[in-house]
């Protein structure tokens, strides 16, 4: 049985990650512990808060260089994928760089934060593959990564944005496929199936 480790962090929307493996019958542990990162077979970086917070926690245990090092499947989610990038505006926060993108505010700020279901555009990838671009995929942010080399599907939200990245063994979807019916299952079958 492949171990499955999603990282803990100060952020948000763990706990329906671990619910969404649950109903494909996988089993995860939620932990912040470096060891038993390094050693999964795989590890999903979920999250919605703010990124300088969540950044700082991660400083703090030395799980940003963890991060950077591992070199199983990794599947970062929402502010995960932004944490991946190399800078978020929010806070002002250098972040893991993983990524070659930046994370910016939506203008303007009374249509924000972009809540609720939406549309994405595949452009390839082993992580988005069967995938029906007519299903809508769920959605709950204020920042967005700029479209940039690793970006494998977009969204177009007051601008067009990064809806996924890829890059070598580290991918990020900016929805929130636990939250995002069959398309979103389908995308975390194929991560797991990686």
């Amino acid at each position: 049985m492949k171990e499955i480790v999603i990282i803990k962090y100060n952020a948000g929307n763990i706990l329906s990650v671990q619910n969404a493996l649950q109903r494909l019958d996988y089993k995860s542990i939620i932990t912040d512990d470096s060891n038993l990162i390094k050693r999964a077979d795989k590890v999903i970086f979920p999250g919605v808060g703010e990124a300088g917070s969540a950044m700082k926690y991660l400083r703090e245990r030395g799980l940003d260089e963890v991060i950077q090092s591992i070199t199983k499947p990794f599947l970062g989610i929402c502010l995960g994928l932004q944490l991946m990038c190399k800078y978020s505006e929010e806070a002002d926060t250098t972040c893991l760089g993983i990524f070659d993108a930046q994370v910016k505010l939506f203008p303007p700020k009374d249509k924000i934060p972009h809540i609720g279901w939406n549309n994405f555009k595949v452009k390839g990838g082993k992580l988005l593959k069967q995938i029906d671009e007519k299903q809508d995929v769920y959605y709950v942010h204020s920042y967005f990564a700029e479209i940039c080399n690793n970006t494998i599907a977009t969204c177009d939200y007051i601008n067009e944005f990064s809806a996924a990245l890829h890059k070598d063994n580290f991918y990020a979807t900016q929805f929130h496929p636990e939250k995002s019916g069959t398309v979103g299952a389908q995308i975390l079958k194929n991560f797991l199936n990686l």
